[in-house]
């Protein structure tokens, strides 16, 4: 974290994407394909990336798991068993109130520096779950000689923290897997090193993406959000500058989708449409109809949305313009 002030403090970009690196390095070791969120303790998201062949809504997933421990400052599983025992009345008024906590379950811890909770990882997706996947090396999905969920697993890798089951009973579900199978404690993996990750082309190009256009930024001056998101508008890769606007995420993934979803330039949405924004209420992903956000073309086909908020719309539309041609 930066500064010192009186007020406070997520974690920083450089950080949080470290985090994220370490947990997409675990999964590809373990064969999992998900999405790995990072929000900060003021309830911004800070970095969030999804693998290859990840699927669709499991940034969703792992974006309220990260939120609800970052902003409450504790494991989502004890968030979720406090949802589930207090009276109805009170979990639904949580839920109004906040509306990050769309998905309560179970699997986000929160990230502490210097003993303060700065942020919130969580992951999910296509099979990043709790369940032991068929064909898995009973080696690589234990600790310590004890039954470890991939899910829960990935997500203390990559804080380096001892594994802790977060989803229940892993005994059990080994059983159904393995039977009774025994790990020597010794030949325990799954908190071995795990090697870079190396078969994530689509991810390794979405982030080179957002890279390009925060340097852009950089290069003018200002701080903002970047995300790359597919043709239907869900997030590939999402990042936010340090010292940016905290509603710079928003912008940029809406923009990204108005690009993706349609074709076009994001500023051309309410241009091809008439009343404006009248679209995003016909579609599931966020859009916005402002410039910032540029489909990404391969041989004139749109493959996905590029999208920057946080600065004047024109300069936005620049730096997506600039990022584009680099790419």
């Amino acid at each position: 974290m930066t500064g010192s002030g009186p007020y406070p403090r997520d974690l920083d970009l450089a950080e949080a994407r470290a985090l994220v690196q370490r947990a997409v390095d675990k999964a590809e070791q373990l064969g999992l394909r998900g999405a790995i969120a990072v929000v900060g303790a003021t309830g911004t998201l800070i970095t969030a990336s999804r693998m290859d062949a990840g699927g669709p809504g499991g940034m969703a997933r792992a974006r309220s798991k990260a939120w609800i421990s970052a902003t409450q400052q504790i494991p989502s599983a004890e968030h979720l068993h406090r949802m589930t025992t207090i009276a109805p009345p009170v979990a639904a008024g949580f839920a109004a109130a906040s509306p990050e906590a769309l998905f309560p379950g179970a699997g986000g811890l929160p990230v502490s520096v210097g003993g303060v909770v700065a942020a919130g990882i969580a992951a999910s997706g296509a099979t990043v779950s709790p369940f032991f996947p068929a064909g898995v090396d009973p080696r690589v999905v234990s600790a310590d000689g004890r039954p470890a969920n991939p899910e829960d697993l990935l997500i203390a890798y990559a804080l380096g923290l001892p594994y802790a089951g977060q989803h229940g009973d892993d005994a059990k579900r080994w059983e159904q897997r393995f039977g009774e199978l025994v790990v020597d404690p010794a030949e325990s993996l799954g908190m071995a090193p795990a090697p870079p990750a190396a078969r994530q082309a689509q991810l390794d190009w979405a982030r080179a993406l957002c890279d390009a256009a925060m340097d852009a930024a950089s290069r003018r001056g200002v701080q903002v959000a970047v995300a790359v998101v597919d043709r239907g508008g869900d997030p590939i890769q999402q990042d936010l500058m340090d010292g940016g606007p905290a509603g710079a995420v928003a912008i940029a993934q809406a923009v990204a989708g108005a690009a993706a979803l349609f074709g076009c330039d994001s500023g051309d949405l309410d241009a091809r449409f008439g009343k404006p924004d009248a679209v995003a209420r016909l579609v599931v992903p966020p859009v916005l109809g402002v410039p910032g956000g540029l489909p990404v073309r391969d041989g004139g086909r749109v493959v996905a949305g590029l999208g920057v908020g946080g600065a004047g719309p024109s300069i936005c539309e620049d730096i997506s313009r600039t990022a584009l041609a680099s790419s």
